[in-house]
């Protein structure tokens, strides 16, 4: 290449191509030297095969565009227009360097498709086990010797589940898209934090457009931070300010501010020319709002509505677009002052929380017997194990590791001296503090808010959804994976809902026929308004054509995503 007089844009697609090639091939070598195990070792082999191989494609790569460059530049007497195609033909050649396909987009067709095999998969699996387990259970009184060959069945049930969703997961991640889904996400997020920057933060506060909200719900830790999201929600959707009063919080009488950022760096007084309460009017320059359950009007922008701009991406990438959208709003609001974050680093290490490990939430002392039925601990650990026993089938894992969360400290230890094969992580201290007796102490915030953090943290969380704080770890847990985190949990009792919600409707995708008076009968595309998975291949709802309530295959519906129109906030790139 001696002699050649390249432009300073065929030089910086030279030194694209190298770039990209190093970033590649140090992504491919990163290879963990620190374990001994024989399949770690395998799994680096494997890994530094595919980097020498990336390395002889990468040469042949780079002496295809060098003789490119040879063919057009040695003779040095080239115009604009040779210039240009010569430009055109590299960034041909870096993009198939780069892998366009595994860049590029998969259609939405495809992504629903994906996810309808793992829920189908799931399901089928609800439905035999369940119909496995009743057999098995009338077999202890009636025919006893059967109940060995049933537990044998069951055992190997479990396994088959596991391959095929091994099977699909890796499926995903070979089809040439993970990358853009990967890509997608983050640019979603900045996108949708950039907006809730700007709304926060107008140039004119004294004029700005506000909505004010009180932190005064008489609730609990999830439920309060469930009012705020609210809150910035119906911020977001009528372009004004939040406010956020919470001075005298229950949970930390020096307000939110004091344990998280403000929510606005430039506008944080409710001061303006009118004032109203929800819905006053468009030229109102200041309202306020009540609590989610006394809103009238109720606009379709209200949980679980996303925006109709955002819609088409977002439903592409995630089976639970709401979720990944509460999300995203709890990612903004709960950034922690300095004092907060020292809190958390330092709980994490003093526990020693490390991945892989399964977050448990069992809430015992205030909701048992009302809102909640009783679940032993057992029963969540059987879902661990279940967890633990497809991730071994792709990877080794040192320590099955599980952090407990819980407002019962005995909880805790149970678990400690029934899975002697566990490592159980948890604070009884902590879970003294949550009682209700004692909940709202500086303590038990902090307790709480580690908590909640570290739920979110885990490879995957098993719970009630009953409770608040398990869906907000939920929530939250959405903003720290790049992918669609929406299979990540197992609930014992209900599905995800947000409190206050509009309805929640899913579509009909198959006819059903009643096999008995507990079933109803359903035709394809009719809406149903879903109450309740009962784990089992069934689930319960509302058919909105005939108003029949009863019960229904799970795997003959999908979700009806609500989309409702939000500003589009075109200031913001």
């Amino acid at each position: 290449m001696r002699g050649i007089n390249l432009s300073s844009r065929m030089q910086f697609f030279i030194i694209v191509i190298f770039l990209w090639g190093a970033t590649m091939l140090l992504s491919l070598t990163n290879l963990n030297s620190g374990s001994n195990s024989k399949h770690l070792m395998e799994n680096d082999l494997r890994r530094l095969n595919r980097a020498i191989s990336f390395v002889n494609m990468l040469e042949s790569n780079n002496n295809h565009v060098e003789s490119i460059l040879r063919e057009h530049l040695e003779d040095g007497n080239m115009d604009q227009n040779d210039k240009k195609e010569l430009a055109q033909k590299i960034e041909s050649k870096i993009r198939s360097l780069a892998g366009t396909s595994s860049q590029s987009a998969p259609s939405s067709e495809y992504q629903n498709l994906l996810r309808r095999i793992y829920s189908n998969t799931e399901e089928m699996y609800n439905f035999v086990n369940a119909e496995m387990t009743n057999i098995r259970n009338k077999a202890k009184t009636t025919t006893p010797e059967l109940t060995g060959t049933i537990d044998e069945a069951l055992k190997l049930l479990r396994e088959h589940k596991g391959s095929l969703l091994q099977d699909i997961d890796e499926l995903r991640q070979s089809d040439g898209h993970e990358k853009w889904r990967q890509m997608e996400f983050r640019n979603l997020s900045d996108l949708i934090q950039k907006r809730l920057h700007s709304l926060q933060n107008p140039k004119d506060c004294a004029n700005a457009r506000k909505i004010v909200c009180r932190l005064n719900k008489g609730c609990g830790y999830g439920c309060q931070l469930h009012h705020v999201v609210y809150c910035f929600i119906m911020a977001y959707a009528t372009e004004r300010t939040l406010i956020l009063k919470s001075k005298g919080w229950r949970y930390h009488k020096a307000g939110w501010e004091d344990i998280f950022q403000p929510v606005s760096e430039t506008c944080v007084d409710a001061d303006g020319k009118t004032h109203a309460n929800w819905p006053g009017k468009a030229s109102t320059q200041v309202l306020t709002l009540p609590i989610i359950d006394s809103l009238h009007p109720r606009p379709e922008y209200l949980p679980l509505a996303i925006p109709a701009d955002l819609a088409p991406r977002l439903t592409r990438i995630h089976g639970d677009p709401f979720v990944w959208w509460v999300g995203q709003f709890l990612k903004y609001l709960l950034r922690p002052q300095s004092s907060t974050q020292k809190m958390l680093d330092a709980g994490m290490k003093n526990l020693g929380f490390k991945n892989p490990i399964v977050g448990v939430h069992i809430r015992r002392t205030d909701k048992v017997g009302t809102e909640a039925a009783f679940h032993s601990l057992d029963e969540y650990m059987t879902a661990v194990a279940e967890f633990y026993d497809q991730l071994e089938m792709r990877e080794v894992v040192d320590k099955r590791r599980v952090y407990i969360a819980s407002d019962d400290y005995k909880v805790i230890e149970e678990a400690r001296s029934k899975y002697p094969q566990y490592e159980i992580i948890g604070d009884p201290n902590v879970a003294r503090m949550a009682a209700v007796s004692s909940r709202y102490t500086d303590f038990s915030l902090n307790g709480i808010i580690l908590d909640t953090h570290l739920l979110s943290l885990t490879d995957y969380l098993v719970c009630t959804f009953s409770s608040q704080v398990c869906r907000v770890a939920y929530e939250i847990m959405q903003t720290f994976h790049l992918e669609d985190a929406t299979s990540k949990f197992k609930s014992l009792d209900d599905i995800y809902y947000y409190g206050g919600q509009n309805g929640h409707n899913r579509r009909a995708v198959m006819d059903h026929q009643p096999r008995n008076n507990r079933e109803i009968h359903v035709q394809k595309n009719d809406l149903i308004g879903i109450a309740g998975n009962h784990w089992n291949g069934f689930s319960k709802g509302k058919n909105i054509r005939t108003s029949q309530v009863g019960l229904f295959p799970s795997f003959k519906v999908v979700d009806k995503v609500e989309v409702a129109d939000f500003p589009t906030y075109k200031h913001v790139t």
